[in-house]
């Protein structure tokens, strides 16, 4: 991946250029409303005019646009909302709720304020169904407290679901962040477009994570003005044309015949994607030994009891997650695979890489991968780690060797339920829910024994010809006998 701006796509440019983009009769229509009921923007307008907003409603959000008194369409937007990533149904009705016409208000000639016409109305409602009520039996201090009640709630009730509402959504003002937001939200709006309809992980996971980046934004945004947070703009705009270009490559490979199979499975059933940093000379070389094959149903991986727990195995690999990445757009890395004697490097946190090192190789079958959860359990459950090492240091500095090349390793993105298999121990179960059957699932061992012989698999084409490197002028390992 270089640093590149790609060009956007341009049917990504056409986005949110102007109102309903592809729809100008709908406009057309918004615009004549607004003409008829409300104040529109023009030359008579002061720094404290409420002109009408119209409201463009989106997948990820909404645009929010003034109505020029000359006719012509607004290029830039008055205001933009980015709904949560991952938002719920509930959260999405509010997106809706948030975006619904303003009320009109009614001016009280002798009292300071206003009233909202819908609550005029409810209150003549609520007092001809109290008179009604009356006239039936119904007791009077049950109807006078109901008629007097429901007019206040139709005051106020909406003022309080404005305030819940407003917790899940980004609102971004002023011509400055709205022309930058509205330039990734064209980029963004390419990329829902492009997944509406498709079962292609690529393509979905890019519109996910151009979610994700369009809050960010809009998170900065609100909070901190254009010109101290251009860094991390500039950042996410970047990330957003590779995604945008990405996508781009996909759709066209696809349509030229020359993609792979469309019918991808989502998660937890979709493919490891795995990527490997570059290859570089190995500091051991020799053939790696053959992995374990995979293990029959109802088995797990445990160490053999004629393994020798004096003789270290060298030929081992250490596996351990972390936050999530992105070095390559949509490509999600959030686990990775390093030889064990990188945790020898210097730059590693010492000397707990190398106490962690001699856990790691004793008692271990040749070209095992031993899950960083492994040794939690063999640490009495981590209570022991303190006394071995500070292991959350030493995969923080391992990642940092990792992205700069400084020694190779088999990077994963690996689906929700499978990362959680490995950050659990050999006998731990992982539960998930299941909303098609409306059921919970359990995974176990046998589940996590799969998981790690599939990585396995990817490990022994990666390093069918030499193994992986673990960085040069490694420390010595230390001498087991001292260490125990």
């Amino acid at each position: 991946m270089t640093d590149t701006l790609h060009t956007p796509p341009p049917t990504a440019a056409a986005h949110h250029e102007r109102p309903f983009t592809g729809h100008p009769r709908r406009w057309e229509k918004e615009r004549a409303r607004a003409l008829r009921t409300g104040h529109v923007r023009d030359h008579t307008c002061s720094a404290d005019c409420e002109p009408v907003l119209v409201h463009e409603r989106t997948r990820w959000g909404w645009l929010a646009w003034t109505v020029p008194g000359d006719g012509s369409p607004p290029a830039i937007p008055h205001q933009i909302g980015v709904l949560t990533p991952a938002a719920t149904r509930a959260q999405r009705l509010a997106l809706r709720w948030l975006t619904r016409r303003h009320a009109q208000h009614i001016a009280l000639a002798t009292i300071p304020g206003s009233l909202r016409l819908s609550t005029a109305c409810v209150a003549l409602i609520s007092l001809l169904a109290g008179v009604f009520a009356a006239r039936h039996g119904t007791p009077v201090d049950i109807v006078l407290p109901a008629v007097l009640l429901v007019p206040v709630l139709a005051e106020h009730l909406p003022d309080r679901l404005d305030a819940r509402a407003f917790e899940h959504v980004r609102i971004v003002e002023g011509d400055v962040p709205c022309r930058y937001l509205q330039r990734l939200a064209a980029l963004h709006t390419s990329l829902v477009q492009a997944a509406a309809g498709s079962d292609r992980y690529e393509l979905r996971r890019s519109a996910e994570i151009g979610q994700h980046l369009l809050w960010d934004a809009a998170d900065l945004l609100q909070t901190r003005d254009a010109r101290s947070a251009s860094a991390e703009l500039i950042a996410r705009e970047r990330l957003m044309l590779q995604l945008a270009h990405q996508v781009t490559q996909v759709l066209k490979r696809t349509a030229d015949g020359n993609a792979p199979g469309t019918n991808q499975v989502c998660a937890p059933a979709r493919p490891l994607n795995p990527y490997s940093s570059g290859a570089r000379p190995t500091t051991h070389p020799g053939p790696r030994h053959a992995p374990t094959p995979p293990l029959p149903k109802g088995t797990f991986p445990m160490p053999q009891a004629e393994l020798s727990q004096d003789i270290p195995t060298l030929d081992v690999y250490l596996l351990f997650a972390h936050e999530a990445y992105y070095p390559a757009a949509a490509q999600e890395i959030n686990t990775t695979v390093v030889a064990a004697a990188s945790l020898l490097y210097p730059r590693v946190r010492q000397p707990d890489g190398a106490r962690i090192h001699d856990r790691l190789v004793h008692g271990r079958r040749p070209g095992e991968i031993v899950p960083l959860s492994t040794l939690t359990h063999e640490l009495n459950e981590g209570a022991d780690w303190p006394a071995v090492g500070d292991w959350e240091r030493v995969t923080t500095d391992l990642l940092h060797l990792v992205r700069s090349e400084d020694c190779d390793a088999l990077s994963l993105g690996l689906p929700e339920i499978a990362r959680a298999l490995v950050c659990t121990g050999p006998h731990s179960h992982v539960r998930a829910y299941d909303a098609a059957a409306d059921d919970f699932i359990a995974y176990g061992p046998t589940d996590r024994a799969a998981v790690l012989a599939e990585i396995d698999k990817f490990l022994t084409s990666l390093v069918a010809e030499q193994d992986l490197w673990p960085g040069d002028g490694l420390l010595p390992p230390i001498n087991s006998a001292d260490a125990r």
